[in-house]
């Protein structure tokens, strides 16, 4: 039953910020997305700011200065920016495509930087999966979009952020790292527009109403995501994480016609394949590592 309402969490997590993704995009063509990220990070933050103040918890923490902390920030600072512009740029199931090879990445990262055991068969799954966003980007080929890299640098900087968090010794709640993040990224969303050579515009009514709505979503996705975390078996529950492959694909099509080429279908199929292989195997060795250890 814990699965199951892990599960059910993680779907609604994945629902959310795949309709966030896609109001992202939906404003791009009218407000900069720097602009865009700051003020959904800013109305994040103020929901944060008064939950902590409904708690009783309080808003200044000497660990959000630690290095380490500073650290996963910075990288969801820039693999926020850089994921955001990708979407911009190129279709929105080609991001979301590219953004499940995260799984693979910090698989590997564990193993190489944690000193995590990865067995040959989940090196085999790590290999093919990255062979899966070759066919998607198709460096040298036809089709080829350079503006996708922006994608996958974004997904290497959100596998560091993740790498981090599981390294971090310190007394923060998830809340606490995801305010510490949300108050980076509003000043850099603005730098990033600056950057662009995008001004600063004041939106009219639809488009603040998009705006709100990335706040609201990016603040459900986030404490949906907490839920998920919370019940059940991590490894059986990470794995619903690519269900926001197939609510990018719907919203892809829906919003933005978009149909994707055979190359995208074929390369988004084996990241999610050996995602899920790898992600099943971590979970099943854990289990025997506890099964194996003796009782008090």
């Amino acid at each position: 039953m814990e699965n199951l309402r892990g599960a059910l969490f993680m779907v609604i997590a994945m629902g959310c910020f795949a309709v966030e993704d896609a109001l992202i995009k939906s404003l791009s063509g009218t407000v900069p997305v720097g602009q865009v990220l700051s003020i959904t990070c800013t109305g994040g933050l103020l929901a944060f700011i008064l939950w902590f103040t409904i708690r009783n918890i309080p808003l200044w923490q000497p660990e959000y200065l630690h290095p380490k902390v500073l650290m996963r920030s910075g990288a969801d600072v820039i693999g926020s920016c850089l994921f955001a512009t990708a979407l911009t740029l190129v279709p929105l199931t080609t991001a979301s495509a590219v953004i499940q090879a995260t799984p693979l990445v910090v698989a590997t990262g564990a193993a190489l930087f944690l000193g995590q055991e990865v067995g040959w068969r989940r090196w085999l799954a790590i290999g093919i999966g990255f062979a899966g966003v070759l066919i998607i980007v198709r460096p040298g080929l036809e089709g080829f979009n350079s503006a996708v890299l922006l994608a996958v640098a974004g997904m290497l900087a959100l596998a560091a952020r993740d790498l981090l968090t599981r390294s971090l010794q310190v007394g923060l709640s998830g809340p606490q790292l995801a305010a510490h993040t949300f108050l980076l990224i509003i000043p850099a969303g603005y730098a990033l527009s600056a950057i662009l050579g995008q001004p600063f515009v004041i939106p009219n009514a639809y488009e603040a109403l998009l705006l709100l709505g990335c706040i609201a979503f990016a603040i459900a996705a986030y404490l949906a995501l907490v839920t998920a975390t919370r019940h059940g078996n991590a490894g059986i529950i990470s794995s619903f994480r690519y269900s926001r492959m197939v609510f990018a694909l719907i919203l892809g099509f829906a919003v933005f016609g978009e149909i994707p080429d055979a190359p995208t279908w074929i390369g988004t199929a084996i990241i999610i394949a050996t995602g899920l292989f790898t992600l099943w195997r971590e979970a099943r060795l854990h289990r025997t590592s506890l099964a194996s250890q003796p009782a008090l």
